[in-house]
C-alpha cells in the first residue's frame, strides 16, 4: 500500500485532496498511457515532481481548481486534469501536460486525487485507504511518507528548470533556499493571476 497524505484547504474542507510520493518509479509510461486512455481506474494528476517547489505551490495550483471546477469554469475536461493546467504558467493544455505532467521517463512522481466529481460534488467513495492501495498495485516505485507540513512535495523539485519553465532569472548567487522561496513567491502569483 503507497503512503497516502490527505490534505484540506481552507473554504474547501469538504473536498480532501489525497497525495501520494513515489521516487524510482519503473512504469511511468504505463501510467502515462492509462491517462491517455482515458481509463477511469487512473482518474489522478500524475505530476512531474522535479516541477514542484514546495507544498504550497501544489496547494495554491488545487485551490484554484477546485475554485473553477466550483464555480463552473474548468478549461479542461476532469478536475485532475485542471490541477494540471493550473500549474502551468501558459494557456496551452498541451505545453501544461508536456511540462508538468508525467513523462514516460519520469522516475520521481507526485500522484493526487481529488474527492470532488466532475459535477462539483464530493465523491465519499474516494478514501484514503482506497487511493493507497490502487497505487500501491499500480505505481512501481517507491513510496515516500509525506509529513505533516509536506515538505517531500518539494524535494524532488529541479529549480533551474522550474525557473526557466516560468521565466525566472532570479537568485542567481543565492542558496538554494534563498533562491527557492524567492521562486516561490512569483509562482504563486503568476498561477493566482491565472486564476482570475
Amino acid at each position: 500500500m503507497a503512503s497516502i497524505r490527505t490534505f484540506t484547504l481552507p473554504h474547501y474542507e469538504a473536498y480532501p485532496v489525497h497525495v501520494a510520493v513515489f521516487k524510482h518509479v519503473k512504469n511511468a509510461a504505463f501510467l502515462r498511457s492509462q491517462l491517455l486512455a482515458a481509463n477511469p481506474e487512473f482518474d489522478y494528476a500524475f505530476l512531474d515532481a522535479s516541477m514542484i517547489l514546495s507544498p504550497t505551490h501544489l496547494q495554491t495550483a488545487l485551490f484554484t481548481t477546485l475554485h473553477h471546477l466550483l464555480t463552473h469554469r474548468l478549461k479542461t475536461h476532469t478536475p485532475h486534469s485542471e490541477l494540471v493546467f493550473r500549474l502551468s504558467p501558459t494557456n496551452n493544455i498541451g505545453d501544461s501536460y508536456r511540462v508538468f505532467g508525467i513523462a514516460d521517463t519520469s522516475t520521481h512522481i507526485i500522484a493526487v486525487k481529488l474527492c470532488v466529481r466532475g459535477d462539483g460534488s464530493v465523491d465519499e467513495g474516494v478514501t484514503a485507504g482506497g487511493v493507497g492501495a490502487h497505487l500501491g498495485r499500480v505505481v512501481e516505485g517507491e513510496s515516500v511518507a509525506v509529513g505533516e507540513e509536506g515538505r517531500e512535495l518539494g524535494e524532488g523539485c529541479d529549480l533551474g528548470r522550474v525557473g526557466k519553465v516560468y521565466k525566472l532569472g532570479m537568485g542567481k548567487g543565492v542558496g538554494d533556499g534563498e533562491r527557492r522561496r524567492e521562486m516561490e513567491g512569483v509562482v504563486l502569483g503568476m498561477i493566482a493571476l491565472k486564476g482570475t
